[in-house]
Order: structure tokens, then sequence, then C-alpha cells
């Protein structure tokens, strides 16, 4: 049976090029990435919605588009954007949507750690 080779970093720097090249780390950095876009649209269509009182010209984010970044990972952004903005909290389809979004997201997350880790 072949081993395999580990690649242990051996500079400081080379810790953040081993973490981000691996699966794990590259999980996170998207993560990190469609989170904060996440939270920004959200913001971003909270001023659209704002500014389309005055100017019926401004085109706001279609809602789709919001549920899409939640369901590609970005649910915790989402439900921040909500918050932090008072965006979208009166509507039911995200007041329940991206919690069951976030939920079921965790849900698989458990289930794929405790599938790699038994």
């Amino acid at each position: 049976m072949e081993e395999k080779t580990l690649y242990l970093p051996t500079e400081h720097n080379d810790q953040l090029v081993a973490f981000i090249g691996s699966p794990w780390g590259l999980l996170w950095a998207w993560l990190a990435v469609i989170n904060l876009i996440t939270f920004l649209i959200f913001g971003l269509d909270k001023w659209k919605a704002k500014r389309k009182m005055r100017n019926e010209a401004v085109r706001r984010v279609p809602e789709k588009t919001l549920f899409l970044l939640a369901v590609l990972g970005g649910s915790v952004g989402a439900l921040l954007g909500m918050r932090v903005f008072h965006h979208k909290t009166l509507h039911r389809s995200f007041r329940i949507g991206i919690p069951v979004i976030l939920a079921v997201q965790l849900l698989l997350a458990a289930l794929l750690c405790w599938n790699f880790l038994r």
C-alpha cells in the first residue's frame, strides 16, 4: 500500500498556504467570501429599497438571487444582513426560509463531519 506524503509547512507563511490549499481550507475560504458577499448584497438591496421610494428607476436585487446566495453557503451572511439592515424581516418567506436553509446546511455539515471523522 502506498503511503501518502504529508506536506508540513516549514515557514510561518507556508501554514496559510497549506491551510488554504487543503479542501477544508478552500471550503472555509468559500464560506467566508460567500457570506461577506451575501451580507453586502442584503445591505445594497436595503439601500436600493430606500432610494426606490424617491426614484422609480432603481433596480432591486431579485429575491431569488438573495435566496440563491443563501443556498450557496451565505445563509449566515443573509441572517446577519436581515438583522443588521432590518431587511426582508417582514417577509415570511425570508423569516422562515433563511433559518431553514441554515439548519439544513448545518445538518449536512454535521453529517459530513460524522462521516469523515469516524
